[in-house]
């Protein structure tokens, strides 16, 4: 699934290929993949310029100007397991799952949004109901301060692999770029979040940043259907040390990297180097949940 990182690359590849562009037309194949009715959304859309892009977590947000109304509107795009965005030639050949496309005004160009699984959703809304919907998450995990990020953490039980995934607490990470950073920090998984000390969620915060830092460098990682905005894979596949490394020797002290499912999902660390805490949390638990006082 893209995470901060892939949705932060579409995002530049975006401004560089549609900021300031007009939708000529739009058309949609696979009407689930809008969320509300497809033929206003078709209508909202039409005819408006993309006046800017942003994104907070996994969330893409373009605003579109022009139009019947002098109010602006906002497509939101979620590319959920396998969604894409690209700008290709409007005359390029249609992959297969091309489910919506956007065509430019006075340039042979489209937008197209392909998704095999059809997890992703496009939405186009007002500014208050995208201000709701930006508000039910929690701060980006790119902007969010050291101070705001140990605070988040206290009280909170459960995994905190699951906490850092959990969108309504941090967002922008998912499954792989938590375990990298867990791994950095050397903290283990299933370690509680109130009960990682003050220097071990330095750590942590700091191992967040950088791993963040160095996958957007590198546009990513790209294990099978994520491309960026030209259709190019991202490359930071390559410097992943235990996400997918279950047998591997660990880079640091050569310990074979282990696999264990926690909230459902796969977690891998090294066993040395992320010391399982005597008091664990419940691997089955959703990781959130507030701690009694």
């Amino acid at each position: 699934m893209p995470e901060l990182p892939e949705v932060e690359t579409v995002l530049r590849g975006l401004r560089k290929s549609a900021l300031g562009c007009r939708i000529a037309q739009v058309r949609v194949d696979h009407p689930g993949l809008i969320a509300g009715d497809p033929a206003e959304f078709v209508a909202r859309i039409e005819g408006r310029s993309i006046s800017g892009v942003r994104r907070k977590g996994k969330v893409l947000v373009a605003e579109l100007a022009g139009g019947s109304s002098t109010a602006p509107v906002y497509l939101v795009i979620r590319l959920g397991m396998t969604g894409q965005v690209t700008a290709q030639p409007s005359n390029a050949v249609v992959e297969p799952h091309t489910h919506v496309r956007m065509r430019f005004e006075a340039e042979d160009k489209e937008l197209r949004f392909r998704d095999v699984r059809r997890f992703g959703r496009l939405r186009c809304c007002t500014r208050e109901e995208l201000e709701a919907l930006l508000e039910s998450l929690g701060p980006d995990a790119r902007q969010v301060t050291e101070k705001e990020f140990i605070l988040a953490m206290r009280a909170r039980r459960g995994a905190v692999k699951s906490w850092l995934m959990n969108q309504r607490m941090l967002a922008g990470l998912g499954n792989i770029y938590a375990d990298e950073a867990l791994f950095e920090a050397r903290i283990h998984p299933l370690e509680q979040p109130d009960r990682i000390s003050h220097v071990a969620a330095h750590r942590l915060y700091k191992a967040v940043q950088q791993i963040l830092k160095n996958a957007i460098e590198l546009q990513g990682t790209s294990f099978r259907d994520y491309i960026d905005i030209e259709g190019r894979p991202g490359n930071y596949l390559q410097k992943l040390r235990v996400y997918q490394k279950t047998g591997r020797p660990c880079s640091r002290c050569r310990s074979p990297i282990r696999r264990m499912v926690i909230a459902g999902r796969s977690s891998h660390f090294c066993p040395r180097c992320q010391r399982r805490p005597r008091q664990v949390a419940k691997m089955h638990a959703p990781g959130d949940r507030p701690a009694k006082p």
